[in-house]
């Protein structure tokens, strides 16, 4: 397969996790990354890493969205690949929901998530071509005890991405969800995770990657990602 020409990212929640491995691949990989996040230190660390540009901001804040698409414009002169990563998980039993934490939760997963691609697409739509990656996961694809207001998020971000498929096919800009299973980062802070049996963030990386590299022509729609044998004992 033919390594794909450089191209420019804009990847939300890229300070650690899912997002932090995509920003390490795609500069290993010789493209140029604007990545986001809320916390300074870790900003700083993946960017002194990789070579990547960090933006302080919050998808969840519309003003942020703008200023984190107008550094694009000016360090990269554009956008072509937006990989909407950020999010986090509020749980809650029905009859005891905390609804305004549900909400809140609700501007990150899928109105920041939202807003901040209404303001990529027309830059896309310019050149002709993009890809969008939403990060969902297969709490979207089954329910849960507890996962109401989570799994409701990442319900909504699937059937979001196949509206945006069916919008913009025709300008040539391919929008991919993707689900994956439990992943070892410090989603929700559980850290210390090593269970070589089950999925990495590098994983989930590599799987974008891989996406991206197909030919323009193929567009992978959805796509669930899960750990082949997690249970394994070694």
């Amino acid at each position: 397969m033919k390594t794909m020409t450089p191209r420019r990212f804009l990847i939300t929640g890229g300070s650690q996790g899912i997002g932090a491995a995509l920003v390490r691949q795609a500069r290993k990989a010789g493209h140029q990354v604007v990545f986001t996040g809320r916390n300074d230190s870790m900003l700083r660390e993946v960017a002194k890493e990789t070579g990547a540009d960090g933006v302080r901001a919050d998808v969840a804040r519309p003003e942020d969205n703008a200023r984190t698409v107008t550094e694009c414009e000016s360090r990269m002169g554009g956008i072509d690949v937006l990989v909407n990563n950020a999010g986090y998980a509020y749980r809650g039993e029905i009859g005891a929901m905390d609804v305004s934490a549900m909400r809140t939760m609700f501007e990150t997963n899928v109105f920041g998530l939202v807003d901040i691609t209404n303001r990529v697409v027309p830059l896309m739509k310019s050149h002709g071509e993009g890809d969008i990656i939403n990060i969902a996961s297969t709490s979207g694809m089954k329910g849960a005890a507890t996962a109401t207001s989570y799994a409701g998020s990442k319900w909504a971000v699937r059937g979001i991405s196949q509206c945006w498929q069916a919008e913009l096919r025709p300008h040539g800009i391919r929008v991919t969800c993707l689900c994956p299973s439990e992943v070892q980062t410090n989603f929700g802070g559980r850290t210390g995770r090593n269970n070589p049996n089950k999925l990495f963030a590098d994983d989930i990386a590599a799987t974008i990657m891989a996406g991206l590299e197909m030919p323009r022509r193929v567009l992978w729609p959805e796509l669930a990602v899960f750990a082949n044998n997690p249970w394994k004992e070694d």
